[in-house]
């Protein structure tokens, strides 16, 4: 199979004076409108698919934002990773339910937003990530920077159960960040410090993990289900005291897989991290019923306030599906 993409940095016409620092996560409704889940004055701007500004909201809500998922009847799940909540809204962003005490981390030991404190897994939350949703409206969320694990809700927002510990052994995490459903219920979670995606059956059983990645911070299903990740790669947002395994160590950069692992299509690498198609940051990715990208990036957290790239990186890029062939 073969896919590839044109690039478009200039995508979103955000109204004058509608900034953002960065953008933490992306997502598709039903109509193709696309919600950008940014750090800015304005935390949810609502796009057409052709770029044109529709509204906002989400103004004084956040602590920060940081991952968006947007469920078959549009409902709008937003992760506040510093808030340790998960709030569900409305498309028009009418609060419907919150998960987690905003300000009140779970007892997991962790004294920062840096996994390396974290002692033993606890309940949740403890800077939450993202959330993914199966089939029958169960939410999976990943939790994250002061935890270690993986909790299942019900759609009513009742805790079932949860998985994971520290460390780098199969189902332990070190940063579960990302997370997506498979057709069959597979749960798939970017184990973003073990640079890895793990497999799990529903019920939270290890059943494989993919290996050929490079921090991945997102994972998303395309209609033919191959699995899209968003990788941060080993050029930014490495923590104060580690490094990247090799000199020549791959940068930001999206791959794409087949539903058994096969590897169909990667680009960008961070080498000229500024330019359309390449990558600083790359954070979360989504994907519209055109097979059309979303790739959103932390530019500013992840080394743009060390000046370590330009202060005009782009923060989300469009990419047009092109060709998908056998």
């Amino acid at each position: 199979m073969l896919l590839t993409f044109t690039p478009n940095a200039d995508w979103a016409r955000r109204p004058a004076g509608y900034t953002w620092s960065e953008v933490a996560g992306v997502a598709t409704d039903s109509r193709d409108r696309v919600y950008v889940f940014n750090r800015g004055d304005h935390p949810v701007m609502i796009f057409d698919r052709d770029g044109t500004f529709l509204s906002s909201w989400g103004e004084g809500v956040f602590t920060r934002a940081h991952g968006i998922t947007i469920g078959p009847d549009d409902a709008v799940y937003c992760t506040d990773d510093l808030g340790h909540t998960v709030r569900k809204f409305t498309p028009d962003g009418r609060l419907l339910m919150t998960l987690g005490v905003s300000g009140q981390p779970s007892d997991t030991g962790a004294t920062s937003i840096d996994y390396r404190t974290i002692r033993h897994a606890g309940l949740p939350f403890n800077y939450p990530t993202n959330v993914a949703l199966s089939g029958d409206g169960d939410l999976y969320i990943a939790d994250g920077y002061g935890n270690a694990r993986v909790h299942k809700f019900s759609a009513a927002g009742k805790l079932l159960f949860s998985w994971g510990e520290p460390g780098d052994g199969p189902g332990q995490f070190h940063v579960p960040h990302g997370i997506a459903i498979d057709r069959h219920g597979t749960v798939f979670v970017a184990d973003r410090e073990n640079s890895r995606v793990q497999l799990f059956s529903p019920a939270g059983k290890f059943l494989d993990h993919w290996t050929d990645i490079a921090r991945p911070c997102q994972v998303a299903f395309d209609a033919a289900g191959n699995l899209v990740v968003a990788e941060l790669g080993y050029h930014a947002g490495m923590w104060p005291g580690t490094s990247a395994p090799s000199p020549n160590a791959t940068g930001g950069r999206i791959s794409i897989f087949s539903a058994n692992g096969k590897l169909l299509a990667r680009w960008g690498g961070g080498q000229n991290p500024t330019a359309p198609g390449d990558f600083f940051a790359p954070h979360d990715v989504c994907i519209d019923s055109h097979g059309d990208l979303y790739v959103a990036e932390v530019v500013w957290s992840a080394g743009g306030n060390r000046g370590l790239v330009a202060a005009d990186c782009h923060a989300l890029q469009k990419f047009v599906l092109q060709a998908s062939a056998s």
